[in-house]
């Protein structure tokens, strides 16, 4: 490109000077240069094979020197023109007609040399389209008819080779983009629009097809979805409103396709799936599968078609299948059961399970229609009525042999599953695993109607019932038939698996409400089931069961309480061996039956659940205590007597503070029953010396004088004080008043006798008596006695003053007018330290006055004296019983 130079007179280039000064230099520039020379602006090379039949662009002009680069852009129309042919084959045909059939051959030939690749998407070989560029230059082929010609051959070989769908849509954009602009010839148009309508009917052909032909699958589903846009795009086309006048709705159209394939492809399922006999079983089976091809089929409708469809061509494709389904289930069920109306029974109840289950999984799918209206289906459930208790009692029955099973192989284990140990056997584990499937076949029908919703729930309830008492008769007697071959220690260990087992079951019945769902069945039924009547069935069924379950726990625990006591009173009576005795020390007597029982019911603490444990516990102690006190009460050898009962009660203080657990254990207030405290006091007592057993009365006596009020018999009224410094007791009768009328004048020769007590302590101290007053009833005595006794004698266990008050007479026996015990402890000048201490030097204390009432013994309900009385070869024993013994005669015969 060239910038022509032309001649310019000498006035014109002074003007320009005077305008422009650049226009000096330019002056100077053409000085310089030839004349006659043009300005060099840019060229552009082209490479003719680079280049097709026609060309329209704009180039880049390049530079011959890099001192200008920006030279600007030239546009070329470039047409090559070959007018040198042979038409001998084309002769009378058009050029149109004869593009059409180049183009279709070349594609022909191009997707056979692809076959078993991707779909054709439209582009050729070099020099196929370099030739249809060629033809069409030549014989002036407009792109329209070009567009015209692809869009004809491509849709006609979409229906025989695989063609991308895309392709079709970019010739319908061409063929829409030159309709206004350019018109085509009549023979043309009505190609056009002839094979707009013939592919709209393939198309929609195609839609009817889509489940074989275009599966629900990533790679699949967005071929339908271009198909349907290439329909909704020809109804669109200007072309097509204007060559086909006559109304076509799209949507019904491709409606009533998916309803026509729908009808055919169930028509074609239904025969793969006929029975092949005439047998019900058979007929209801084939029926099953079919369903389930449905139920397979509305699935992929409502999870892939339909958004493919919706978002295409606004089809609600699942809604149009599930109300043509609907239709072609609800008569088939009605053709089916019009065959077993009044032949059920057992094995064809159960093969219409499925088609139960299928049939509602289908009728749940409503909800994901987008109009609803009255649905064929609406109360299948009515259908199944006849087969409902068939199926109740084939998963009870079910249930039950499985549970049998299950009991039969179980050895009464506890279970290991890692680092948490499972405290029931395999058997518990498996009853709730088989009681699972009756809670779920309440889901499974989810019967509509309320009151027969309440009657099944019943049903269900009372099978479970029925299951759990059937699994502890299960268990008893697999306790017998295992424990007919094993040890003690193993039948025990087994009655605390078997109580782990009920007791696992138990909380699995107390979850059963929430696993039936009482609560929504209530909301369900309260119009037409009472309070009262929903919960007197229910929940009576259920405590009824676990009322059961209560007492075979009650019955394992009493039976395995019975098995320790069994051993418990074989280690006590070893105790009582009488050739042990001297041989082994209290504790290492005790200690067999210690070790047995931490053993034991250690495993029973760590086996058992904590509230079953406890509930052993408690009866085990009470039989514990009763079988010690029955083996104490029958040692009937005075020799050995008191170690026997020091070894039972220091095993009694050992079985305490076991059963108490560190307070994790049984309460004290358990602990301390009346036969634990009789049992006590009688080990105690027997476990003590004669002279220990003499200080224990004693002190009682002190203690009945302490909480004496009343003055009954009278009193007596004593100064006492102990003087250290000499080891003088000194006791002064004061008097004594409102004393009894023993003698037949109503009056009495009262005197008053001291003496200290026990004599084991005081052996060598007499008892000494005041002056006889006669004639009454209020003596005032006021005579001092003196005992020399040491600080040691007046502080041991047991030392007091025995104040006896009697009455005088002179031909009989002193009448007993009353008796007063006095703790020496109490007395002035005894409390405080021993002899030798310091507080034994401290001065001399003053006497203290003290009143005493006057009291009379029970007779025989001392429980020491019958103790003492009870050791024959002890004389002094002997001796002070029958000292009391005469008290409590005369006191009779005074009263």
């Amino acid at each position: 490109m060239w910038d022509k130079d032309e001649e310019v007179s000498l006035t014109q280039k002074l003007e320009e000077i005077k305008t422009n000064f650049n226009s000096l230099r330019r002056m100077i520039k053409e000085a310089k240069k030839e004349k006659g020379t043009d300005d060099f602006l840019g060229n552009v090379v082209l490479k003719l094979q680079d280049l097709h039949c026609t060309e329209d662009n704009w180039y880049n002009l390049e530079p011959r020197t890099e001192t200008y680069p920006d030279r600007g852009q030239c546009h070329l129309n470039l047409k090559f023109i070959h007018k040198a042919r042979d038409g001998t084959l084309s002769a009378g045909r058009s050029a149109y007609i004869n593009y059409c059939g180049i183009l279709q051959q070349f594609v022909q030939a191009y997707i056979s040399k692809q076959q078993g690749s991707a779909p054709w998407k439209g582009s050729l070989c070099g020099e196929a389209q370099t030739m249809l560029e060629l033809y069409a230059t030549q014989n002036d082929l407009s792109p329209f008819l070009q567009d015209l010609a692809k869009w004809v051959a491509y849709s006609k070989l979409y229906q025989s080779l695989e063609v991308d769908s895309s392709v079709l849509l970019q010739q319908l954009t061409s063929i829409e983009y030159h309709w206004h602009q350019q018109e085509l010839p009549h023979q043309q148009k009505q190609e056009l629009g002839d094979s707009l309508h013939g592919f709209l009917k393939y198309g929609l052909c195609l839609v009817a097809k889509y489940r074989d032909l275009f599966p629900p699958t990533p790679s699949a589903t967005p071929k339908l979805h271009t198909l349907l846009r290439i329909l909704v795009q020809i109804c669109k086309t200007k072309a097509f409103q204007k060559l086909n006048p006559a109304q076509f709705e799209l949507h019904d159209e491709v409606s009533d396709a998916i309803q026509t394939g729908t009808q055919e492809w169930f028509t074609i399922q239904k025969g793969l799936h006929q029975p092949m006999t005439k047998d019900l079983s058979e007929t209801v089976s084939a029926l099953s599968r079919l369903i389930v091809e449905v139920q397979e089929d509305i699935k992929h409708n409502k999870d892939a078609w339909n958004r493919v469809f919706a978002s295409a061509v606004q089809v609600d494709v699942f809604t149009v299948v599930y109300k043509r389904f609907d239709s072609l289930l609800a008569e088939e069920m009605k053709e089916t059961l019009s065959l077993i109306e009044g032949q059920m029974e057992q094995g064809l109840a159960n093969s219409l399970f499925p088609v139960y289950l299928s049939l509602q999984a289908i009728h749940q799918d409503k909800a994901f229609l987008q109009k609803r209206g009255l649905l064929e289906l609406t109360n299948f459930q009515e259908g199944f009525r006849e087969a409902l208790p068939y199926w109740l009692n084939h998963a009870f029955s079910t249930t039950r042999d499985r549970l049998e099973r299950a009991v039969q192989v179980d050895q009464l284990q506890p279970l290991q599953s890692g680092a948490v140990p499972i405290k029931h056997s395999s058997s518990a584990v498996d009853l709730v695993a088989l009681i699972q499937p009756i809670c779920q076949l309440w889901e499974k029908l989810s019967w509509p109607d309320p009151e027969e919703a309440f009657m099944l729930m019943v049903k269900l309830t009372e099978d479970v019932c029925k299951i759990v008492v059937n699994y502890c008769n299960l268990l008893k007697e697999r306790v017998r038939v295992l424990s007919e071959n094993s040890d003690h220690g193993r039948a025990i260990n087994m009655l605390c698996v078997v109580v782990n087992d009920l007791e696992h079951l138990r909380s699995v019945l107390t979850r059963l409400p929430k696993q039936l769902n009482w609560a929504g069945l209530r909301d369900r039924t309260q119009n037409v089931i009472g309070e009262s009547q929903f919960h007197n069935t229910l929940p009576s069924q259920l405590q009824q069961a676990q009322s059961v379950l209560g007492r075979e726990i009650r019955s394992a625990l009493d039976t395995l309480g019975k098995k320790l006591n069994t051993d418990i009173e074989t280690h006590v009576r070893n105790m009582s061996t009488r050739r042990r005795i001297p041989s082994k020390s209290t504790e290492d007597a005790a200690d067999p039956l210690m070790r047995y029982l931490e053993q034991e019911l250690q495993y029973m603490n760590e086996n058992l659940v904590q509230e079953n444990f406890n509930s052993l516990l408690s009866p085990l102690w009470i039989n514990l205590v009763k079988i010690l006190y029955q083996v104490a009460t029958q040692h009937r050898q005075q020799e050995g007597l008191m170690v026997f009962c020091q070894r039972l009660l220091y095993t009694l203080q050992c079985l305490e503070q076991c059963f108490l657990a560190e307070g994790n254990g049984l309460p004290l207030n358990t602990l301390h029953s009346d036969e634990y405290k009789v049992l006590k006091t009688h080990l105690t007592h027997n476990s003590l010396s004669s002279w220990k057993l003499l200080e224990k009365f004693l002190e009682g006596k002190i203690w009945e004088q302490k909480v004496n009020n009343g003055e009954k018999y009278g009193a007596v009224t004593l100064l006492a004080s102990y003087r250290r410094s000499d080891q003088r007791l000194r006791v002064e009768v004061l008097n004594a008043v409102n004393l009894l009328p023993m003698d037949s004048n109503g009056l009495s020769d009262p005197f008053v006798q001291l003496s200290l007590e026990p004599n084991h302590i005081f052996p060598e101290v007499e008892p000494r008596c005041t002056q006889i007053k006669s004639s009454d009833l209020n003596p005032l005595f006021d005579e001092a006695f003196e005992f020399l006794v040491s600080l040691d004698q007046c502080q041991a266990p047991g030392a007091c003053l025995v104040v006896t008050v009697l009455d005088h007479d002179t031909l009989t026996t002193d009448d007993f007018e009353g008796e007063a015990f006095l703790a020496l402890k109490s007395i002035p000048g005894v409390p405080g330290g021993r002899e030798g201490d310091e507080l034994s030097l401290k001065p001399d204390a003053t006497p203290a006055q003290i009143r005493l009432s006057l009291l009379h013994p029970k007779p025989n309900e001392d429980n020491i004296l019958r103790l003492l009385e009870s050791r024959r070869g002890e004389r002094e024993a002997q001796a002070y019983v029958k000292k009391r013994r005469q008290r409590e005669k005369q006191s009779q015969e005074g009263i």
